[in-house]
């Protein structure tokens, strides 16, 4: 009994230093991290961890356009190789919408066509869209105008020649380093820290700005920075009224927060919908900006955004990802576990795949394998 009281005794102390030292050396993000992820049995950032965060509600079209269904609606059956990678990669959703009709769709592991799950970085592309919007609204001049005209923390020497377009095509020159599974790295403080603008002014300049693509959350963070100094306006308000109603959407969406008392959203990720909803983004940019008709975001932005940025990386525009596949340019947003929202404006077709993991010959802002076989399956499918 005397041996169990000290060891009690020892823990106490121990894990009481231990959360000590966290404070003094401000990483107590870190135990919000071991809490929401570790202890749910997870070793990174997962579908339904929204539910652990602080949020705010971006509600639904007060006139929601359900898509309609196809003539063909679920008459094809899944090919086998793609039914085995929906088993082996934990597919939620999987949905191809031909001509703006639902052709297929099909859901598993107890979600359905209405049920939440974590978009991840397919958000960079929704605040790209916001820059587009908040130029036009004339809140921003153009993408050659100045980060420092909006964040003073970005003022000196080589940041000063950032500009917007640099966060948006993500070739600000910061140091910011994209590590997922690293406790310690900028990305994880982002995630889990209740004070995000603090994080991302601590940035530093590494290397001159607008010269080369380096995938960088932080640049959509800075640049929705950008957009709320620019607009005045909460970044999930300017969603909401920018693009989520006027494009019909069915249902409210959670986007997360830092914190309620800070209220900045994680704008590189996280807002929490389903499949068909954000599969709306995608048409918007395959119809060149247009919805009904009505011109939402300029069509010269939208061919920017599509449209490599530097010829050294032709996998990437301005907020959205561009793979050819088969002799055709595929646009996509994409996101932390096999997140898509994938676009070929020739043949009128979106691909959307929501799911628990992606193929595993992952890294870093690198196509993997399962979107090729995501492509390829549902051209399959549809006979193209």
């Amino acid at each position: 009994m005397k041996f169990f009281k000290k060891l009690l005794k020892f823990l106490v102390i121990f894990f009481g230093l231990l959360i000590a030292i966290l404070y003094i050396t401000d990483t107590d993000y870190l135990l919000k991290a071991v809490r929401t992820i570790y202890l749910n049995g997870h070793s990174t950032a997962f579908l339904e961890d929204y539910k652990y965060f602080d949020n705010k509600e971006v509600k639904a079209s007060d006139n929601p356009e359900p898509w309609p269904n196809h003539k063909d609606y679920n008459s094809i059956k899944p090919t086998d190789e793609l039914s085995k990678a929906n088993k082996d990669w934990g597919t939620i959703a999987y949905v191809i919408i031909k001509n703006d009709s639902i052709w297929f769709e099909e859901y598993y592991d107890g979600f359905g066509e209405d049920s939440k799950s974590n978009s991840f970085s397919m958000a960079k592309s929704y605040v790209s869209g916001l820059l587009g919007k908040a130029i036009i609204d004339g809140y921003i001049k153009s993408l050659d105008q100045p980060v420092c005209d909006f964040l003073p923390a970005f003022c000196d020497d080589k940041a000063k020649k950032m500009t917007v377009g640099d966060l948006s095509s993500m070739a600000s020159g910061t140091n910011w380093d994209e590590a997922y599974y690293s406790p310690l790295s900028i990305t994880t403080r982002a995630y889990f820290d209740d004070d995000l603008a603090k994080v991302m002014n601590g940035l530093k300049m590494d290397t001159e700005p607008g010269q080369a693509f380096k995938y960088a959350s932080g640049d959509t963070q800075m640049l929705a920075m950008v957009i709320e100094k620019a607009t005045g306006k909460k970044l999930y308000k300017y969603l909401e009224e920018s693009f989520w109603k006027p494009l019909g959407s069915e249902n409210d969406v959670l986007w997360q927060v830092d914190s309620e008392d800070h209220d900045l959203v994680k704008a590189y990720c996280c807002i929490a919908g389903n499949a068909k909803d954000f599969a709306r983004f995608g048409k918007l940019y395959k119809d060149h900006g247009k919805w009904n008709g009505k011109q939402i975001l300029d069509s010269a932005f939208v061919a920017k955004s599509i449209t490599p940025r530097f010829a050294e990386s032709p996998e990437y525009g301005y907020g959205w990802w561009i793979k050819d596949v088969d002799g055709k340019s595929f646009k996509m947003m994409r996101g932390h576990l096999g997140q898509y929202v994938i676009v070929q404006p020739e043949d009128n077709v979106i691909i959307v795949r929501l799911g628990h993991q992606k193929s595993p010959d992952a890294g870093v802002g690198a196509f993997t394998s399962d979107i090729s076989l995501y492509i390829d399956e549902a051209y399959e499918m549809l006979g193209l």
